[in-house]
């Protein structure tokens, strides 16, 4: 099972991205550990500046904005799935 940190003060980005993964990893039928960092030392900890971040399993793999559908299901789906870093979905 996958560890996954969304890095984030609560903003709206933060939200949707918590929510993307979480549906992600739904429909995928992937179980995840999905936790919410909202303590700005321990962002700061991860070297991240721009929220929001995802961590996953200890990796800082995304870090400002929202993060694409494609990347996503990369994370939560494995190798076999699109990671979004060519902008191929």
């Amino acid at each position: 099972m996958k560890n996954i940190k969304v890095l984030g003060t609560g903003c709206a980005n933060c939200n949707a991205t918590m929510k993307l993964i979480e549906e992600t990893a739904k429909a995928k039928g992937v179980e995840i550990q999905l936790e919410k960092v909202e303590d700005m030392a321990a962002i700061l900890g991860y070297g991240v500046m721009s929220t929001p971040g995802v961590v996953i399993d200890g990796k800082v793999v995304h870090a400002g904005g929202v993060p694409s559908k494609g990347a996503v299901e990369g994370w939560v789906g494995g190798a076999e799935s699109c990671c979004g870093c060519c902008g191929k979905e």
